[in-house]
């Protein structure tokens, strides 16, 4: 019987694959850490449970160890590792540039005159690789890249060099950096983002879940308690418009619009919709991510981002999703404390020219010696040479290596020797994953990695907490892939934001050879039809 039942079956037609879907949705949010992730999802109800409703990888990782905006944003849409991609961090040094500011800052064009890193020309120059959305119009030339952002570098990370619209918020408005007219959508959007931060906002009102969040901390050197926020503003306070769910519902406000106006996913070949919610990094910054103001607007986002989607299954779009996060974070050090977490902010004397200063002090040499901030890259001068370089590296190194805030200093020579990791990014050692942030050209001389609960954050006024470490709180994020009639798949395995870029070509059918960039097409996605590798 069983023999007559494989004969029979193998007598039926092959069902059809489904087609491709016909619009790409990446969404990252800006500090959605994997912890964050896990914490929340039982109270998600809204549009983080639609696409936790898909294939849920829990462990994905940025696997570098600067763990910032513009690295993180470009590995989840190019599949490559800032040692590809050429985007190592948010600013580098160049000291060659015709400038007095040395400072690069990753979305600028330092070659225009009269620029400077915090008065900048916006440009992809600097990213070496190419986005999927540009490796979709090279397969199909009427395929259409848009980007809608609450940053600048994350719009330009997840558009690259040829998007048909790209738009990040500047000031109080979304703006361009492309020579293109305002669509209809941008301006209308434009004025409501106006009118809603010109109103008095009298702030949310927690749920029980966020009140239990509430303990208010004064972090030190701080003047403001940060816990038990909740929103609440006065009128035409754009800077905390900014900092509140209300940004980022206006952000898939515009994106949205943008879906029904240019009709994405409706011509013939398929389209790609990049967005970059970057409230959470800000709300996360100012307030830490472990207290009341996270939870409500973590909430708050689950409504949004369920609204955002019920217009795209109105329009009747086969579309598919991709969400994930640029990098994680940390809360602030007295939260942590409060949790058992000797948790400590970073000492004044660990700042590059301070090093500087000790060693030329031990050398006997004067001037600045070292560039850069209290970890990651640090760069010796430029007019260092010959012997009393390398008297400066090695005493340089010694002296960081003593500090007990710092978990680790290397050598670019030694990064630069160092081959790039071949097993899963929660096995990495400190050096590999230096190795992977790591770009001959625009590296440090010196990458120096704090330890693990040491922040860098030390005038608290305005910033309580941060990321940007080589530790698992910054580097673990939430990878979902979701689209209608996908069944349900919980993943434990470790996997990298590198992978999504790949992944998603293989549902549209596009051809992205294995090893031609650092990420994997993942086999356990539903409708990815990998290539053999």
């Amino acid at each position: 019987m069983r023999k007559l039942i494989a004969l029979a079956a193998l007598a039926l037609p092959t069902p059809a694959a489904a087609a491709p879907p016909k619009l790409i949705v990446v969404i990252a949010v800006d500090q959605f850490s994997a912890d964050l992730f896990d914490q929340y999802r039982p109270q998600f109800t809204g549009g983080f449970a639609r696409v936790a409703s898909g294939t849920v990888f829990r462990n994905g990782y940025q696997g570098h160890a600067i763990t910032e905006t513009c690295p993180g944003h470009a590995a989840i849409v190019t599949g490559d590792r800032p040692s590809r991609s050429g985007i190592i961090a948010n600013n580098w040094m160049d000291q060659s540039v015709a400038r007095d500011d040395k400072t690069v800052y990753c979305v600028e064009d330092e070659r225009v005159p009269g620029t400077s890193s915090d008065k900048y020309i916006v440009s992809p120059l600097h990213l070496k690789v190419p986005t999927l959305g540009e490796r979709m119009k090279l397969r199909w030339p009427r395929s259409r890249t848009v980007a809608v952002t609450g940053k600048d570098r994350s719009a330009v990370m997840m558009s690259g060099q040829r998007p048909d619209q790209r738009w990040y918020w500047k000031d109080d408005a979304f703006v361009s950096d492309l020579a293109i007219a305002p669509p209809r959508s941008v301006t209308i959007i434009n004025q409501l983002a106006a009118a809603a931060a010109a109103r008095a906002e009298p702030g949310l009102a927690p749920p029980p879940f966020c009140a239990a969040r509430s303990g208010e901390i004064v972090p030190e050197g701080g003047s403001k308690p940060v816990g038990g926020g909740r929103f609440e503003r006065g009128a035409g306070d754009k800077d905390r418009f900014r900092k509140s769910p209300q940004f980022d519902a206006t952000t898939l406000a515009l994106a949205a619009a943008l879906v029904g106006e240019m009709k994405l996913g409706k011509g013939s070949a398929p389209d790609l919709l990049t967005i970059g919610l970057s409230a959470t990094d800000l709300i996360g910054h100012e307030f830490g991510p472990g207290g009341q103001e996270m939870c409500l607007h973590l909430l708050s986002l689950d409504r949004d981002l369920g609204g955002f989607l019920a217009v795209l299954d109105r329009t009747g779009l086969d579309y598919a999703v991709a969400l994930t996060a640029d990098h994680g974070g940390q809360d602030l050090p007295e939260r942590l404390r409060q949790k058992g977490i000797a948790a400590t902010r970073v000492s004044a004397d660990l700042k590059a020219e301070e090093v500087g200063k000790r060693v030329g002090a031990k050398l006997g040499l004067t001037g600045e010696l070292l560039h850069g901030g209290y970890s990651g890259n640090i760069y010796l001068d430029r007019s260092l040479t010959g012997a009393d370089r390398r008297r400066v590296l090695m005493e340089a190194l010694a002296e960081y290596r003593a500090q007990p805030q710092v978990e680790a200093a290397f050598s670019a020579a030694k990064v630069a020797a160092t081959p790039l990791p071949k097993t899963t990014p929660d096995r990495w050692t400190l050096i590999e994953r230096a190795r992977a942030s790591f770009d001959p050209q625009r590296s440090g001389d010196i990458i120096v990695l704090l330890g693990r609960y040491v922040t860098s954050v030390r005038d608290t006024k305005n910033t309580v907490s941060t990321h940007g470490s080589a530790w698992d709180y910054d580097r673990r994020v939430p990878i979902l892939f979701w689209r209608s009639g996908m069944r349900p798949s919980d993943r434990e395995q470790p996997i990298e934001t590198v992978d999504i870029m790949p992944t998603l070509a293989a549902m549209i059918g596009l051809e992205v050879k294995p090893g031609s960039v650092d990420g994997k097409c993942l086999l356990a996605v539903e409708g990815a039809d990998c290539p053999a590798r």
